[in-house]
């Protein structure tokens, strides 16, 4: 389930995801949402906690260039504000990333209408205003959005139901973003992260103050836990020139984990 979204970490490390990047993103610019880290390469970063966004930016910043603008994904007037500051800071834009994310642990019919709403506005409607929004930028340089996602957007996980919902619309977001970006040269790609370090910031249960999940998670057929790289990988690959035929496509960054049942060790 868990794409560690909302600055926690997953999108980027700067040792061996920005050497990768800088061979294969030179002069690439890029705006990643709810992200705090990047992948390597110029990039713009925003997030609700201004701590942590400029933490980030003075790390990024070791690598490449980088700048921090605090935003709500879901405030349509600070969508628009900080992807102006990002093309006024970049000079252009040719890749939008969208991770920002926020979960509720709960059944999808014990989920508060207001915990609907809240989770949908981020999820949802962030993303499609970010897209909106950096489409013109995107389009001028033939540029690629990637949609950060989930593995439950696949096979759906009951415990934080609505977060299932909300992550299976991003990947037919992405797809219909792919469908409207092709004559414009703008591809559209979804991301699916399984369990990753170090876990979601924004996830609790109705009433309860966010707070890390524990990383108690069953280990995939690779044998291991994901880390940032590997999610960091995956979208330095989508953002590439090496995928300009590829548009519409969900890849799960999973360790294998949604291939099918597999025999667990029985205690």
């Amino acid at each position: 389930m868990n794409e560690t979204e909302g600055g926690s970490g997953q999108m980027a490390e700067t040792n061996g995801g920005g050497r990768l990047a800088g061979k294969r993103l030179a002069g690439k610019c890029a705006l990643i949402t709810g992200g705090t880290t990047g992948i390597g390469f110029a990039i713009v970063i925003t997030g609700r906690d201004v701590g942590i966004g400029q933490r980030a930016e003075r790390a990024l910043r070791a690598s490449g260039q980088a700048w921090f603008v605090p935003a709500d994904a879901g405030d349509p007037a600070a969508v628009i504000e900080s992807t102006g500051v990002a093309v006024e800071h970049l000079g252009g834009l040719d890749v939008l990333v969208n991770n920002a994310g926020i979960g509720i642990e709960a059944g999808l019919l014990g989920t508060p209408v207001e915990d609907y709403d809240r989770v949908m506005a981020v999820n949802v409607r962030g993303y499609f205003l970010h897209a909106r929004a950096a489409y013109p930028h995107l389009a001028s340089r033939h540029g690629s959005m990637i949609h950060i996602a989930s593995d439950a957007a696949i096979w759906g996980e009951q415990s934080i139901g609505l977060y299932s919902v909300s992550k299976a619309a991003v990947v037919m977001l992405g797809k219909m973003l792919a469908l409207e970006g092709g004559p414009d040269g703008v591809r559209s790609n979804v991301l699916c992260p399984g369990d990753t370090w170090p876990g979601m910031r924004h996830m609790a249960p109705p009433g309860a103050d966010d707070r890390p999940e524990s990383g108690d998670w069953p280990v995939p057929p690779i044998g291991r836990i994901g880390q940032p790289g590997d999610v960091a990988t995956a979208a330095v690959f989508y953002a590439s020139a090496e995928t300009e035929f590829i548009t519409g496509t969900t890849l799960l960054v999973d360790g294998g984990m949604t291939a099918g049942y597999h025999a667990r060790d029985k205690g």
